[in-house]
């Protein structure tokens, strides 16, 4: 057993058992345990297959290459601006016990996925369209242009995608404005930036408790 993962459950105040139950299920399938992104994470010879985590309304399994899975059931969520994870949600015990053999099945796909080295096409920064509003403010600060091109491809993606889903400019005027900050400070849309985060560097909310 992995100390980092036993220490992980011991912190737990929710979802204990339904995770639990959940990384039985993997374990099962035959995956090494690891802890990484400070969570459970499952690994063929090294290779990340699927990772368990808990939020305030459910807990899953999150499949790193879940893009590939035919999901012929239609069970998969997708994540906000990730382009190849993809997840099994649950909010109950009853509810992944009941789905027991569906759960191996999807475990068993990715494993195969992961075993013949296939790959998630991901879009270039060069794919996302830059809105106009987002050029201009470019024109109007160096130093902001200059901040944004130096995040790293994945930061930029996250901005560029959140930016482009407003329909109205109005709308993506301000959510670059309310982005300003964050970027020049080099912190992607998820990012924690009141490093009062359990999940750093991702944002957990905690912020909302200091405020």
């Amino acid at each position: 057993m992995n100390s980092q993962v036993e220490e992980y459950f011991e912190q737990l105040d929710k979802w204990d058992n339904e995770l639990l139950l959940l990384r039985e299920t993997i374990l099962s399938c035959g995956l090494e345990e690891d802890f990484k992104w400070k969570h459970p994470c499952f690994t063929l010879k090294g290779k990340n297959v699927v990772l368990i985590h808990e939020f305030k309304d459910y807990c899953g399994i999150m499949f790193f290459k879940g893009a590939l899975l035919k999901d012929e059931k239609k069970l998969l969520h997708t994540i906000k601006n990730i382009q190849a994870e993809r997840q099994l949600r649950f909010t109950s015990l009853a509810e992944i016990n009941e789905s027991h053999d569906l759960i191996r099945a999807y475990i068993f796909e990715a494993i195969d996925t992961e075993q013949k080295g296939l790959k998630v096409k991901m879009k270039d920064v060069s794919d996302y369209d830059v809105p106009e509003e987002l050029k201009q403010k470019f024109i109007e600060s160096p130093d902001f242009k200059t901040a944004f091109e130096n995040l790293t491809p994945g930061r930029q993606k996250g901005y560029l995608l959140h930016f482009n889903q407003a329909k109205q400019s109005s709308t993506r005027t301000a959510r670059i404005e309310k982005y300003i900050k964050r970027i020049m400070m080099g912190k992607g849309i998820r990012d924690c930036i009141c490093g009062h985060s359990k999940r750093m560097p991702n944002c957990d909310g905690s912020h909302k408790n200091y405020a």
